[in-house]
């Protein structure tokens, strides 16, 4: 008897898992469908579902229930996106996670009813309308890699930032093909889930279908873009080369562009952490931002929290870093101290301006933390560890909560990710499109209530290219309606 009983118990968990694997099938589908056919992306509580399997859909719903304290039913899920294929949304961005929380306790016996009250102001392509920016990459590093990557990967109808070209210091066949293995290959973060393909005789590459051009420059301000049809382009310097106002300056006087975007903290330019300061920024006069470093982005959003609740009296950061090309393979000259020794074997004391650098997204920090950082033998997933003494009495439990609240509600949802995983490690992190992964379990606040210390992850490489695009996208005006 108890055997045939543990049998049926087994025989109906398994049922259930599958019932719920062909929800996620019916439900990715419809994600597909809405993407690509009408450019509305939908979401689950922050989370992307475009490009996930199964599996992952159904782990999104058990984070539902764990972290965000709000189960929900993957076949409803399912059920509503279904619904939205065919109500003629304008392109969007729609967190279904909420949709279906909000209906299970609306009341409402209909989900097509309630959807189509609660997205009303979403329906007709009139709704919202926008002009593509075109965007161009100078330089093809690391940054630059991953945001062509996502760049294409974005591409569809509503599409708001579409990748036009890709500038080299040098271009011929051998140069061309390189380029295309480099981005079609990646050690750290796989393969390209797509196809490369190089157009030697017109020096471009065709990435899923889009053709890049790429163009060799010397310098910026010898480059007529409209000659390849780009016009207004925003140009993403991802060189590390130009790094003030009037060196950035140079590529505004090419034939064609019309913003900048610096992927490193700059001089005498706004230097924006999405999220966090970019609301201020004066978008019909400044043509030129930076958008800081990837640590600042890191750090940024933890300390917005601490500050805004308990307020910082003095920390410091520690950041645990990956090491980058910046520093020697094997021990070799290098003007820095200690970047010259090996990378791959060594830990290495070095300096990072975030510490300082924050205070321009949060003016109220100035002067009250400092900051140094140690390069580490991993490629890429880093970690900063935030020691402050805080202005306000807090317990673990009430710290951990008001970080899980910015993560879920509010204008941080997409700068972190609360994590309850305890056995969380550095590769974990690594596609995390959050620029700060928060580790809840590793937070410590003292006895006195007055001093916490928080980690914070961060994919070092593709957090931060999110945000450069997140910030490319506001500068440009060419934002979605949003239900999130």
């Amino acid at each position: 008897m108890e055997t045939l009983e543990k049998k049926a118990k087994y025989e109906a968990g398994l049922k259930e898992y599958v019932d719920r694997e062909k929800s996620a099938v019916d439900l990715l589908s419809s994600v597909g469908q809405l993407m690509y056919e009408h450019g509305v992306e939908l979401v689950l509580f922050r989370n992307h579902l475009l490009d996930i399997n199964t599996s992952e859909a159904i782990k999104l719903f058990n984070y539902a229930e764990t972290v965000v304290n709000k189960p929900i039913d993957i076949g409803t899920a399912a059920e509503m996106a279904r619904i939205m294929l065919g109500m003629g949304l304008a392109p969007s961005k729609i967190d279904i996670g909420r949709l279906v929380h909000e209906f299970k306790h609306s009341g409402s016996a209909s989900a097509t009813d309630f959807l189509g009250t609660t997205l009303k102001n979403f329906i007709g392509q009139d709704k919202h309308t926008f002009k593509p920016q075109d965007v161009v990459l100078y330089g093809f590093g690391r940054i630059g890699r991953i945001a062509a990557r996502e760049l294409v990967k974005q591409a569809g109808k509503g599409q708001q930032l579409r990748l036009r070209a890709i500038v080299l210091r040098n271009l011929n066949d051998a140069e061309i093909v390189k380029r295309a293995a480099l981005l079609r290959n990646d050690s750290v973060h796989g393969a390209f889930k797509g196809t490369v393909e190089e157009d030697l005789a017109n020096k471009a590459i065709i990435v899923n279908g889009q053709r890049v051009q790429l163009i060799a420059a010397a310098n910026p301000e010898d480059i007529d873009y409209t000659a390849y049809g780009i016009q207004d382009a925003m140009i993403i310097d991802n060189t590390g080369v130009f790094k003030d106002r009037a060196a950035l300056e140079r590529h505004l006087k090419s034939k064609g562009a019309k913003f900048v975007v610096l992927t490193a903290p700059g001089k005498e330019i706004p230097n924006v952490v999405y999220g966090i300061n970019h609301k201020s920024l004066d978008l019909d006069n400044e043509r030129i931002y930076s958008a800081a470093s990837c640590t600042t982005n890191a750090i940024a959003p933890i300390l917005k929290v601490v500050e805004d609740n308990l307020g910082i009296a003095k920390g410091h950061i520690e950041t645990v870093h990956a090491y980058t090309n910046d520093q020697n393979l094997l021990d070799n000259y290098h003007k820095g101290a200690r970047r010259g020794r090996s990378a791959a074997i060594n830990m290495v004391i070095t300096t990072t301006g975030a510490g300082s650098a924050v205070s321009k997204a949060i003016p109220s920090l100035k002067d009250k933390l400092t900051a140094n950082a140690v390069r580490v033998p991993t490629p890429n997933g880093s970690l900063a560890i935030m020691s402050l003494t805080v202005n306000k009495d807090v317990s673990r439990e009430e710290m951990n909560e008001m970080v899980r609240h910015a993560a879920l509600q509010g204008d941080l949802v997409n700068q972190i990710h609360y994590q309850v995983d305890p056995e969380l490690v550095s590769s974990d992190i690594i596609g995390d499109s959050c620029c700060s992964v928060f580790d809840s379990n590793a937070t410590i606040a003292s006895n006195d209530k007055r001093n916490v210390v928080l980690y914070a992850w961060y994919d070092n490489e593709f957090g931060y290219t999110k945000q450069v695009i997140r910030l490319a996208k506001y500068i440009a005006k060419v934002r979605r309606l949003v239900y999130y």
